[in-house]
């Protein structure tokens, strides 16, 4: 047997990993990054599309954008919900689910231009080295993680939760930033220099919250099955509440509350909540965990 024949027995028998044993057409990633640079043309024209608009209005700009973005993010999301609705075989109630996911989306798009201006004046109000808005638009690897997070968790929210994954990645690939689309993130939110941020599933970020790069809001230990398959979806990753500081290397873990107005020193290692107005060094946990070791 030649080696085109034994990759065929083991796809098709012995290592078959297809949805149900069968043959699908799967979202893809190119045409998801077409979906988002339209997108971002559309909610910012002159940043993203182009930067003079002489002979065509900005709204018929706008709508050619969507007229492109859309109807290519409805045909990516009917694809993802062959496995995001696993019971579902039937193609028209896939179409008429993506339809009225993709609907909803759009009806966000509003808001969620709305809350990403925030975060770019929170960017601006953040480091002294920012001239412009436009800087923190167009150069900061920040800006790019938190629109594909913003466009993600929509449709994360909505259902459309492996291409919501998808654009988490292809975020995270451009900006070395992984931010999961379940993640639950206020308005202001500002990741400076942003390398190694990990921010975990049941994250919930409140406003006005400041990362620095190579921060982890991530899970203490996993709850497991009698099977030993870990149970998903369990609230597992920290709470951050507002006006928040988490200085650059901070590892914080686990179903714990940081309180509004705390500042969390560089390479802290954090499992238990803090109060409001905390100011959290090393030598602060150091001490923390000795008395935890003396008894006190």
């Amino acid at each position: 047997m030649n080696v085109i024949d034994r990759l065929r027995a083991s796809r098709e028998v012995h290592h078959n990993i297809r949805h149900k044993g069968l043959v699908r057409e799967l979202p893809s990633r190119e045409t998801l990054q077409q979906v988002l640079d339209k997108l971002c043309a559309a909610l910012f024209p002159t940043h993203f599309g182009q930067a003079l608009f002489a002979n065509e209005s900005i709204d018929l700009f706008v709508s050619n954008c969507l007229n492109e973005a859309l109807p290519r993010l409805l045909e990516q999301v009917k694809r993802s919900l062959q496995f995001d609705l696993p019971d579902c075989s039937d193609d028209n109630e896939l179409r008429q689910r993506a339809e009225q996911i993709v609907a909803a989306f759009t009806d966000q798009l509003p808001d969620i231009r709305g809350v990403l201006v925030s975060d770019f004046r929170a960017a601006y109000r953040g480091d002294p080295a920012a001239e412009s808005i436009a800087e923190i638009v167009l150069c900061y690897r920040g800006t790019i993680a938190i629109i594909y997070h913003r466009f993600a968790h929509a449709l994360y929210v909505q259902g459309a939760r492996l291409i919501a994954r998808l654009i988490a990645d292809i975020a995270q690939a451009a900006t070395g930033i992984d931010i999961h689309p379940g993640a639950t993130i206020g308005g202001s939110f500002f990741i400076d220099h942003g390398s190694g941020v990990v921010i975990g599933q049941t994250a919930i970020i409140g406003e006005n919250v400041r990362l620095y790069q190579a921060v982890t809001l991530g899970a203490k230990r996993f709850n497991a099955l009698a099977n030993g398959e870990l149970v998903k979806g369990e609230p597992r990753h920290p709470i951050i509440e507002d006006n928040v500081v988490i200085y650059a290397g901070a590892t914080i873990l686990g179903r714990i509350t940081i309180g509004t107005g705390s500042s969390i020193g560089g390479n802290v290692w954090l499992t238990h909540s803090v109060p409001p107005f905390s100011n959290i060094t090393q030598a602060k946990t150091q001490q923390i965990d000795q008395e935890t070791l003396n008894g006190r």
